[in-house]
């Protein structure tokens, strides 16, 4: 006899692989713009810290954080994809995240949701649209309800040279 929310074990599979096949993005809002983030990206998001600004960094780097012994650079994404500077220091987070082969943090203005999408609700950017950008910075775009939001490519916010010059940040 079932029990529990499934009537057999074949719903039961079809459940696991539904789940499976989903993809969850973080959506975070920069300069009142959604944008999402996959979240298996994600290390953890933090609260504003005590920044540490360094000589000699690019534009974008804020400085850097001491997170529990261990220095990690701050990116400021609004400066790095060029947004306009709108100040929300009140619900400002950082998300925490490997890029490449660093542990960065990534400044945004605050955090809207974790929605789970799944392959159905994702497009390709479209081409027009990535021929004119530096890098790959899109990795997609996720249609969520009435909603069209831009998915970032961690890997490719930034350049190789930028890769190159964080990695010669020292405290």
């Amino acid at each position: 006899m079932p029990s529990g929310r499934y009537g057999t074990e074949l719903e039961m599979k079809k459940e696991i692989i539904e789940r499976k096949e989903k993809k969850q993005i973080l959506v975070f809002h920069l300069a009142n713009e959604e944008l999402g983030l996959d979240i298996s990206c994600v290390r953890e998001v933090l609260r504003p810290q005590k920044i540490f600004h360094l000589p000699s960094t690019p534009q974008f780097i804020e400085g850097v954080i001491n997170l529990r012994g261990h220095i990690v650079a701050l990116i400021n994404l609004k400066k790095r994809l060029h947004k306009k500077q709108i100040e929300d220091e009140l619900n400002k987070k950082i998300i925490v995240c490997k890029v490449n082969k660093f542990i960065v943090g990534l400044t945004v203005d605050r955090l809207r949701e974790i929605v789970a999408l799944s392959k159905e609700d994702f497009k390709p950017t479209p081409e027009v649209v990535s021929m004119q950008m530096e890098a790959e910075v899109l990795s997609g775009i996720a249609i969520v309800g009435e909603r069209i939001i831009p998915i970032l490519n961690v890997e490719h916010i930034l350049t190789q040279k930028e890769v190159e010059e964080l990695s010669t940040i020292k405290p």
